[in-house]
């Protein structure tokens, strides 16, 4: 009875791996990972504009929202307007809704609503993120 459960239960796993495999083989994306130097952000007149709750994009902001801004370098590597980003440390996908300021490189910001302490006690850190991006053309075929 033991030994037919574990075949089950290997079989389950192997079928949902193989699945898995199978499904982002044939996805036309795939997940970069860079370094960044990560800050926070809140929407609140005096750290953004007369307008926090509006994204660079024209996107609406409301705290409770999983989305950051990233400095505009990043744009060129493929962090575009509603790009999928996971954050190290983390849980869920956020979404790239905001541009910061072009004096910024390499850098992103997490937005955390009205919540100031939240955003200060984040401080500064450097973490990995990935981020969903359409295959080349050559890695399809």
């Amino acid at each position: 009875m033991i030994k037919k459960l574990f075949f089950i239960l290997f079989c389950c796993i192997l079928f949902s791996c193989t699945t898995k495999n199978k499904e982002e083989k044939n996805s036309p994306y795939i997940w970069k990972t860079i370094k960044v130097r990560a800050t926070a952000y809140n929407s609140l007149a005096y750290q953004t504009s007369s307008q926090p709750q509006i994204a660079a994009w024209g996107d609406s902001l409301k705290p409770g929202m999983q989305c950051i801004a990233v400095s505009r370098d990043l744009l060129a590597l493929g962090l575009e307007r509603n790009t999928e980003v996971k954050l190290a440390g983390f849980t869920g996908i956020f979404l790239v809704k905001d541009k910061m300021h072009s004096k910024w490189r390499n850098r992103i910001d997490i937005y955390m609503g009205v919540d100031v302490k939240k955003a200060k006690k984040w401080g500064v850190k450097k973490i990995n993120i990935s981020y969903k991006v359409l295959k080349d053309t050559t890695e399809l075929h």
